[in-house]
């Protein structure tokens, strides 16, 4: 994404890590993460929050770092310092490690908030978000069901995909934050269509695969038994499918789900479309929980995320595991410089 300032820009991808929920481990993971010699080398992380919390959680957690406040993702800093941009400058933040907050979800929406401002106005390459509570975002005003459609709506996105990533192991959603019972009727061949189009561009232009092939699981057990237990795989998978290849797009199914993934069929296909979100998630998260990553292809932004929630039960101890945040900055700074490798 070029610069709209005129600026010469620091070199690599800049990579902006929103604060998350400031009761959870979301600021404790930034910090170990934007330390971490590997993510230094490959990029220059930069923390959207308040400075208060991520030096409180930097004492809990004995880290040696200086932060520096800045008003701009691209402004120099001095080596080994970690720049901070501030959200929420005329509030203290009231800080509960371990016990949720409606004031903690108003530090996380305005963190994500100025987060996409900076990558839309082209001074941040990525973006990578803490992780953050829905009811407690819910309650302080940012009536999402997730990060993912919020930072759809602030880049003026309409339909984002989103996909899961452990290591090679890929799985996209057909539907995401719905009531299972909602699933169904909420299903369409369109819609199956679009999703595939979208993960085929996506792994072709973020994941640099030139000829992707995906998987595409049925909803009911058995993938509907020919009907007997559920129609929706006749009604509007495989059509969905049959149009999909028509347009040069190399999908196969539907399978049924327990098999599918129990005989590791997963592992011959560059992604696999699933119908909802635990059909996905569970057996990508048994597969490589401390590596997953969220990311929402099809955005007019970068924007991954660990593939994990707030853990409030370890806020403030200075245990939390920072590898999933580690995992989607490296692949947010992968995505950079595919979509833009003459610049970053």
């Amino acid at each position: 994404m070029p610069s709209k300032t005129g600026r010469r820009r620091t070199p690599g991808p800049v990579i902006v890590i929103s604060m998350g929920d400031l009761n959870g481990i979301g600021p404790e993971i930034a910090l170990k993460a934007s330390l971490e010699p590997a993510i230094r080398r490959i990029c220059r992380p930069v923390l959207v929050g308040s400075t208060d919390v991520f030096a409180f959680y930097a004492r809990r957690a004995g880290l040696n770092l200086t932060l520096r406040e800045t008003e701009e993702a691209d402004s120099p800093v001095p080596r080994g310092t970690i720049p901070v941009i501030p959200v929420s400058v005329f509030r203290t933040p009231v800080l509960s490690p371990g016990i949720p907050a409606v004031s903690a979800g108003s530090f996380a929406g305005e963190a994500i908030r100025r987060s996409v401002e900076l990558c839309m106005e082209g001074t941040a390459d990525a973006l990578v978000t803490a992780p953050t509570s829905k009811d407690i975002m819910n309650r302080a005003g940012f009536r999402y069901p997730g990060q993912t459609e919020m930072v759809a709506a602030l880049s003026g996105t309409l339909k984002p995909t989103m996909m899961l990533i452990a290591g090679s192991f890929r799985v996209a959603l057909a539907t995401v934050h719905l009531p299972l019972a909602k699933v169904a009727s909420s299903l369409s061949r369109e819609l199956i269509v679009r999703k595939l189009k979208a993960v085929h561009e996506s792994l072709r232009s973020d994941f640099g695969i030139s000829k992707p092939s995906i998987a595409v699981l049925g909803l009911n057990p058995h993938a509907g038994e020919h009907g007997l237990l559920g129609r929706e795989e006749i009604r509007f998978i495989a059509p969905a499918l049959r149009i999909a290849r028509a347009r040069k797009i190399d999908a196969e199914g539907p399978f049924p789900a327990d098999g599918f993934f129990a005989n590791g069929s997963h592992t011959r296909y560059d992604a696999v479309l699933a119908m909802y979100h635990d059909q996905g998630l569970i057996p990508l998260k048994m597969s490589g929980f401390d590596i997953g990553v969220n990311f929402s292809s099809g955005l007019n932004l970068i924007r991954t995320s660990p593939d994990h929630g707030t853990a409030y039960e370890l806020a403030g101890t200075g245990r939390a595991n920072p590898r999933s945040m580690i995992e989607a900055i490296s692949l947010a700074v992968t995505i950079a410089r595919n979509r833009n490798h003459d610049r970053v």
